[in-house]
């Protein structure tokens, strides 16, 4: 999300910060070019024009004028100016009341309203360690009660058994009564939606909503709807009263004005962001993590959290252990790229590390995307035990063999082995060279260009109590070396 903003304004900002002062006109000029960004990333034009003016009287004061460094305090008052925009007050959900708390989840037909009603049944369980019900209102849609009950045992959580020909409200009572019996501690109602916002949709949602009296409305909208997305969330809130927004479809989403507009637009916050399919894909928003994103400044936070959540402590002391004493095998490669997937994949990852936009577009340049990852994987697990350990057993036969078995060719099953002998390499010249060095060597992967900003990111990660987040990177590569 926001990929194509955040590299127009990355532009902006190389061209200020290599001026060793500022005019007025040079702060303007800036401001034009942020305002166009903003504009082709789908921002409302009310959102930017008040995004503009703020930036601007902050920009062209004296101090700013005169600074040290200029353009990095531009920099500043820009991301200041997003998080305001973003919403810098808590998003957390509202669950201050007497159990059952409901929370009731709005939108229109296909804006992915029933499995975001199912991650945020498991985000509450695994995070909150609640106790949910699930309950779908939804009796138009072709068998959309039964996705919501299929949803909920999968993802653990109790779901309303289904009564044929009931209608929404008598479904709401039998929800709310069975949530107060069973002792739940949330109630998910996932209510019906239409194609386009209508008097009948509007009407049944009033009713199951003075009925239900919810702690939280939810509105869920798809993000790819860009401005229709910021009008249906306007409409709901005149009509029901929201009291926050699940954006949807995030992760197809370059462009992420919705996001910027929907919060100054409605003036409510958006609470999670949809990541993904999977049913963990479901992140609480954070105004100063997108913000630090947008501005290629990272999200250090997150990705600590994510690696927490996904990599085993043992297992990573296990792997160190192995790559220390120089018995890194295959097997252990593929666990690499195993928690890697986990972490979000390459691109998840780049989106995180700070300074990591220009290394991320000579990956993308490179042909390193997400799709080498289950490449590699399905290379590794057309293996025998014997070839994972011993890789130097690996003869043209067995490479034929096993790039027939991984749906692969030969010049792939080359490449992976290439990059598994040329980690050994890096693994052991990090451990003689240390952490300095250590970066000096991941700079090389991508050219020497790149050298300040790894420098700048091995600083940032040392500041945060990180050295080696995730282990190797599993694809090295060498000075004008194509993948």
């Amino acid at each position: 999300m926001f990929e194509n903003l955040a590299n127009k304004l990355g532009g902006v900002f190389d061209g200020l910060k290599k001026r060793g002062s500022l005019k007025e006109e040079d702060v303007l000029v800036a401001l034009g070019s942020i305002r166009t960004a903003l504009l082709e990333a789908d921002v409302a034009l009310p959102v930017v024009k008040d995004f503009i003016e703020k930036v601007r009287v902050e920009a062209v004061g004296e101090k700013v004028l005169r600074s040290v460094t200029p353009g990095q305090q531009v920099v500043k008052i820009v991301y200041d100016v997003l998080v305001e925009t973003l919403g810098h007050e808590n998003t957390a959900l509202n669950l201050a009341t007497v159990p059952p708390a409901v929370i009731l989840m709005t939108g229109l037909q296909g804006s992915g309203k029933t499995t975001s009603a199912g991650k945020l049944a498991k985000h509450l369980k695994d995070k909150q360690r609640k106790k949910v019900l699930l309950a779908s209102l939804d009796i138009y849609r072709p068998a959309a009660q039964e996705q919501l009950e299929i949803l909920a045992k999968q993802v653990g959580v109790g779901s309303l058994p289904i009564v044929a020909s009931e209608k929404p409200l008598t479904i709401t009572k039998r929800a709310l009564n069975a949530a107060k019996l069973e002792g739940y501690d949330i109630l998910i109602l996932d209510s019906a939606g239409r194609l386009s916002i209508d008097e009948a949709l509007m009407t049944e949602l009033a009713e199951v909503r003075d009925l239900a009296k919810p702690i939280e409305t939810l509105l869920v909208a798809d993000s790819l709807t860009g401005q229709d997305a910021v009008n249906t969330a306007e409409n709901f809130n005149k009509r029901i009263g929201i009291t926050g927004i699940i954006l949807t479809r995030v992760d197809g989403d370059a462009r992420g004005g919705a996001a910027l507009s929907m919060r100054a637009i409605t003036n409510k916050p958006i609470k999670f962001l949809g990541m993904g399919e999977a049913m963990d894909a479901l992140q609480a928003f954070d105004a100063q993590r997108i913000a630090g994103r947008i501005l290629d400044m990272g999200d250090i936070v997150s990705l600590v959290e994510k690696a927490s959540e996904n990599i085993s402590i043992d297992e990573a002391k296990r792997t160190a252990e192995k790559m220390a004493k120089g018995k890194f095998d295959l097997a252990d490669f593929l666990g690499q790229l195993r928690q890697m997937q986990k972490m979000g994949g390459l691109s998840g990852l780049m989106n995180m590390m700070p300074g990591m936009g220009k290394i991320k577009s000579a990956m993308q340049h490179a042909d390193l995307d997400d799709k080498a990852l289950k490449h590699q994987e399905a290379i590794i697990l057309s293996m025998t035990l014997e070839e994972r350990t011993k890789p130097d057993v690996l003869n043209a036969s067995r490479r034929k063999r096993i790039a027939a078995g991984s749906g692969t060719t030969v010049q792939e099953v080359n490449r992976l082995l290439k990059q598994f002998q040329d980690t050994q390499t890096l693994m052991k010249r990090m451990n003689k060279l240390g952490g300095k060095g250590m970066m000096r060597s991941l700079a090389g992967l991508f050219g020497n260009d790149g050298m300040g900003e790894m420098e700048e990111m091995a600083k940032n990660m040392q500041a945060q109590g990180g050295d080696g987040l995730l282990g190797p990177n599993p694809f090295p590569l060498k000075n004008g070396e194509k993948h």
